[in-house]
C-alpha cells in the first residue's frame, strides 16, 4: 500500500512524507538537525510523534504517489519553516 502521510512533532510543526511499501513505523526523511535546532534549548520528557495517513493507494505509480505528495507539501505549506520541516 503507498501512502502520504503527515508527522505532527509535539512543536506542531509538520512532515509531509510519502511511503511505497505502507510501512507502519516508516517515519519519512525528514532532516534530524532541522528537528534538533529546535528543541536545543527545551526540555522535553516525553518526545512523540503522531502519524497520519492523508492518502493511500494499491494500484498508484511511484511517479502519482510523488505528485501527490508534493500536492499535500502544498496544501499544508510544509516547507515554510514556521510551519514544517520539509525542504
Amino acid at each position: 500500500m503507498k501512502q502520504i502521510f503527515k508527522i505532527t512533532f509535539p512543536n506542531n510543526k509538520i512532515f509531509i512524507g510519502k511511503d511505497l511499501t505502507g510501512t507502519l513505523t516508516y517515519f519519512g526523511d525528514f532532516d534530524p538537525a532541522r528537528v534538533k535546532d529546535d528543541y536545543k534549548n527545551v526540555k522535553i520528557p516525553y518526545f512523540a510523534l503522531k502519524k497520519e495517513i492523508l492518502w493511500e493507494s494499491e494500484t498508484a505509480d511511484d511517479a502519482e504517489v510523488s505528485k501527490r505528495e508534493a500536492a499535500y507539501i502544498r496544501i499544508f505549506d510544509a516547507t515554510n519553516p514556521k510551519i514544517g520541516y520539509n525542504r
